[in-house]
């Protein structure tokens, strides 16, 4: 989700785009990390206030990368053919307090490594006790868990492995090869978890495997910002980008619908007069003397579909028959005088496809013009920013795969996310 990785843990913003923040970091601690580290720590006694110890947490936090953060859960109850509700808040919060708890359990875990090259941040400048950030990243996780489990069991049952793999990276994984693997997982996971909500997971995993996809070349990128020196991270993230683009920008394929869905959403799929056997003609049509049936009573068609007329088709026209031949100049099967019925699986309609479309391209820009340059010239700075173009594209592709997905509306509040994220990055270091 945030940071480096652009995972759900938080902790690849401290491992990734470092940023000249970072690289400021390193020179303090190649002139002196320790008298850094005291510097700050005398700093923060001497302005002690309340201010100075929210913009700890803040930085702690790293609350400009929270923005990335609401999107998953949105892009997951999109994908999955829903509409956002109270439980989607749930699935939203819960997301959030595991992400920042991973924020948090990633600079306790590194706060030995951060004392020699990152000494300003909170935990080893003193201004944030390393018991009080543990305590506070348990808190986090059990809140989030909390939440999580108001929004129903299948949101439980996601967020829990997704609160695992957050702890799992931030202790172990970080720096083993499964460390990128897992931070896509994480970010699949919280995709998902807004899916869960809405009791229909699986319609959400093509999204979830877009976004871990490109999760898992953010951080693998991230790996080498500090150290630079190749080329073939950004090359692979440029051309992961091109695809997901390709992909993103897709009208995804949508099966038939069941009979109970089809009926009560209006969706492609069998209606409850296309299973069974079909029904007789009325009675009237049998009787000696009665009206001879109409072309369509064989095909048992109900008066509902097959418009007031029972009579022969008059072939072309306007007319009310029911027989077969073009209504209006649109063909027709035998007995369908009433609207023409969409085929299962035909697409009703094509105008979220430029949304989708312009979301993707918005994504690409943000992503390939860093990648580039860091392919081209792998320096740290440089590599540095292809990460951080990597974490801020993470917002227009969760918007992209909304609006893929037929949410218009979901993918305009997911994509509004960006330039506040932009604004409060402003004051706090996102890194």
């Amino acid at each position: 989700m945030g940071g480096a990785r652009a995972g759900v843990t938080g902790s690849g913003v401290a491992d990734a785009a470092a940023g000249a923040v970072g690289a400021g970091a390193l020179g303090v601690a190649a002139r002196g990390g320790a008298t850094g580290a005291a510097t700050a720590r005398g700093d923060a006694g001497a302005g002690d206030s309340r201010p100075s110890r929210a913009l700890a947490w803040a930085e702690l936090l790293r609350l400009p990368a929270l923005f990335t953060v609401p999107g998953d859960a949105l892009a997951g109850v999109a994908a999955a053919g829903a509409r956002p509700g109270p439980r989607t808040l749930l699935a939203i919060g819960s997301s959030l307090c595991l992400y920042e708890a991973g924020m948090v359990l990633n600079d306790w875990a590194d706060r030995t490594e951060d004392a020699a090259e990152r000494p300003h941040r909170p935990l080893p400048s003193g201004r944030v006790h390393p018991s009080t950030a543990l305590t506070a990243a348990c808190a986090l996780t059990a809140a989030g868990l909390a939440l999580a489990a108001r929004a129903g069991r299948p949101a439980l049952a996601v967020a829990t492995p997704l609160a695992a793999t957050v702890w799992a990276y931030d202790l172990t994984l970080k720096h083993t090869p499964a460390g990128p693997v897992a931070m896509a997982g994480a970010r699949a996971l919280d995709l998902l978890l807004g899916a869960a909500t809405t009791g229909r997971v699986r319609p959400a995993l093509p999204s979830a495997a877009l976004l871990g996809t490109h999760t898992l070349a953010v951080t693998t990128v991230s790996r080498r910002e500090t150290t630079g020196g190749s080329a073939l991270a950004p090359l692979a993230a440029l051309a992961t980008t091109a695809v997901l683009t390709r992909l993103t920008a897709r009208h995804p394929t949508r099966h038939p619908a069941g009979r109970r869905e089809a009926a009560s959403r209006g969706l492609p799929g069998p209606t409850p007069t296309a299973t069974g056997p079909a029904p007789t003609a009325p009675d009237t049509a049998r009787r000696p003397g009665g009206p001879a049936p109409g072309p369509g009573a064989e095909h048992g068609t109900p008066p509902a579909l097959g418009g007031p007329g029972t009579g022969p088709g008059t072939g072309r026209g306007t007319g009310p028959g029911t027989g077969p031949g073009t209504d209006g100049g649109s063909r027709r099967g035998p007995g369908t005088a009433g609207p023409l019925l969409r085929r299962p699986g035909a697409r009703p309609g094509s105008s979220r496809e430029p949304l989708a479309t312009a979301l993707a391209a918005v994504y690409a820009a943000t992503a390939a013009r860093p990648y580039l340059h860091a392919a081209l010239n792998p320096s740290p700075p440089l590599t540095q920013r292809a990460v951080g173009g990597g974490i801020r594209a993470t917002i227009p592709l969760q918007a992209a795969l909304a609006a893929r997905a037929g949410a218009g509306a979901l993918a305009a509040v997911v994509a509004g996310l960006a330039p506040l994220g932009r604004r409060f990055a402003r004051k706090v270091s996102i890194t």
